[in-house]
């Protein structure tokens, strides 16, 4: 690879950086935050970043907002919320985590979301890493001793969603909670090194192998494989690539690898917008697009997936798809949340959640 592709990926990896940092982030410690629940708001507008009137706070949206302020090294603004999540959240009767509270705070949806407590896995492990706060160690251990004992399905996945008190499967085993809960347990690894997790990983990623992987393509699809109106996205196969790479040698018996080798190429060649680079949302188990929209995140991933596999022909494409990606979806008082094939907004308001994938995006591009 030339001195001046790697020269210019890193400049464009650094002007985005840039903007997340004088752009991004105040939005959060603003007027994107409220600092009487010290809760940050679900999404705020565009155009001035008011908030959005509330109907909800999910514990999910404070636990990205967690990882963002300790990733961002902001140790002050990350303790606020970590305290938030644990006081309104943490369900203390029957354990786990609720899924939202109202405007006042107050118990909304007490569902136990297989995701929610995921995320409460990931952005502990990362404030824990970063400030050494032992009750956030402490989360993350109950957390996920609670997941393997009261998710488990009889097939050995995990369902997604259950009754408050764990008694009702309310959502069976769906794709995008387990690969959460992969990037969670890796998360939990390296922040405390506990081999437990490695072994929860193995066991993850046969159980993903095993029931969600479309093997004409290697994708991973959003429901077990059989299930009516399936669907294959473009950003998820991008965003396992990652994980699984990260992973190495812990997930080799799954034979992920080698699946997800063969699905980067198949969501990249039917998924990825050759004249604008714009990743759509679906595929459907042929390669057709099934949902056009194209969502900041998918583009996000994008990014990581061709900067993790890092090939020339990979990087050459990176050099032109950071610019693409800057001018379709970044604007100077934000970014656009989802984009039409033809680039007009398809949603206007930025949520709190995307900064994250922002976030783990740009911190593996190179400087």
């Amino acid at each position: 690879m030339s001195v001046s592709i790697d020269r210019s990926i890193a400049a464009e990896a650094a002007a985005l950086r840039t903007h997340y940092a004088q752009t991004i982030l105040p939005i959060w410690r603003g007027p994107g935050f409220n600092s009487a629940l010290q809760l940050p708001y679900e999404a705020v507008a565009a155009a001035d970043h008011a908030p959005l009137p509330p109907v909800r706070y999910r514990a999910m949206a404070c636990a990205r907002q967690l990882f963002v302020f300790s990733q961002a090294g902001e140790a002050a603004h990350a303790e606020q919320l970590f305290h938030a999540m644990c006081r309104y959240f943490h369900d203390e009767k029957h354990g786990g985590w609720l899924y939202s509270v109202d405007p006042q705070g107050a118990p909304l949806d007490a569902t136990k979301d297989l995701y929610t407590h995921a995320f409460v896995i990931f952005a502990c492990a990362h404030y824990a890493s970063t400030t050494g706060d032992r009750d956030a160690l402490r989360v993350i251990a109950e957390t996920a001793s609670l997941v393997q004992a009261r998710f488990a399905a009889a097939d050995g996945v995990l369902h997604a969603a259950l009754t408050q008190d764990f008694t009702t499967v309310r959502t069976g085993a769906l794709q995008n909670p387990l690969m959460h809960l992969t990037e969670a347990y890796l998360a939990a690894y390296e922040t405390t090194g506990e081999p437990a997790y490695e072994t929860a990983l193995a066991r993850l990623a046969e159980s993903v192998a095993r029931r969600f992987v479309h093997t004409p393509t290697g994708a991973i699809a959003e429901l077990p494989i059989g299930s009516a109106d399936n669907r294959l996205e473009p950003g998820h196969q991008f965003e396992w690539f990652y994980l699984v790479k990260r992973a190495g040698p812990v997930v080799a018996a799954s034979g992920l690898e080698a699946e997800l080798a063969r699905a980067f190429d198949f969501a990249q060649r039917h998924g990825v917008d050759r004249a604008t680079g714009g990743v759509c949302a679906a595929l459907d188990e042929s390669g057709g697009v099934k949902d056009a929209t194209q969502r900041i995140w998918a583009q996000t991933e994008y990014l990581r997936a061709l900067a993790t596999r890092g090939r020339d022909e990979d990087l050459e494409t990176l050099a032109l798809q950071i610019p693409r990606f800057q001018a379709r979806f970044l604007h100077p008082r934000g970014w656009y949340e989802c984009v039409t094939p033809q680039g007009d907004v398809a949603r206007a308001d930025m949520p709190s959640t995307t900064p994250y994938h922002l976030a783990t995006a740009y911190a593996s591009l190179p400087y």
